[in-house]
């Protein structure tokens, strides 16, 4: 469970033992929110296979910069930061790979040919046929611009507050309000031609 909006820490003595290189206490620490961050990696990255790929990196992550952690910020808004930047970093990779995919062509016997790359977003087919409210929901969330999709994940699904979300996106507490609110509209106006598609 994530630490409810505006509470301490109980992770302050696994943190701790855990810089002094108890690997018990790294371990513990992993075991206590594995759950959290592979569901805020999933709401990021919209599928199973990358979201497993996002916390192991980050928890890798984890094991290598938690001597440096000084315990200025809560464990758990250090321990997100690090997961968006992982999904960042992912974003990053996959834009150059589908660039140079582009770019290649696909060799044939005779001949080559400009490689087609297929649109990977879903399309109303798929959301009619998934049409289950958490699928329905996860899709609204995936459609929307990136920033205001940490925003949501964060705030709504793992619970972080408003100075906890400033601190994972480095930004003022009054931006973090005034753009998560700007995510709130986007979502709902999405549910709601979502509702439209699957009633009609």
């Amino acid at each position: 469970m994530p630490e409810s909006r505006g509470g301490g820490s109980p992770d302050a003595e696994l943190v701790r033992r855990a810089r002094l290189g108890d690997s018990g206490a790294l371990d513990e620490l992993i075991q206590r929110h594995f759950k959290s961050v592979y569901n805020l990696a999933y709401r990021l990255a919209g599928n199973h296979d990358d979201a497993s790929d996002i916390a192991q990196e980050a928890f890798l992550r984890v094991h290598h910069a938690l001597p440096n952690f000084r315990g200025e910020a809560n464990f758990t808004t250090w321990l997100y930061r690090i997961v968006y930047n992982v999904f960042l970093d992912e974003r990053k990779k996959q834009r150059v790979r589908a660039h140079t995919s582009l770019e290649e062509d696909v060799e044939l016997e005779d001949s080559s040919v400009a490689r087609q790359i297929q649109d990977p977003s879903p399309g109303p087919d798929y959301i009619v046929l998934r049409g289950e409210r958490a699928e329905v929901v996860q899709q609204a969330v995936l459609s929307l611009p990136r920033n205001q999709r940490i925003m949501l994940a964060l705030y709504h699904f793992q619970g972080r507050s408003y100075e906890e979300i400033a601190a994972v996106m480095d930004l003022p507490i009054g931006t973090v309000k005034s753009r998560l609110n700007r995510a709130r509209l986007a979502l709902k106006a999405k549910l709601q031609s979502y509702r439209e598609l699957l009633d009609s």
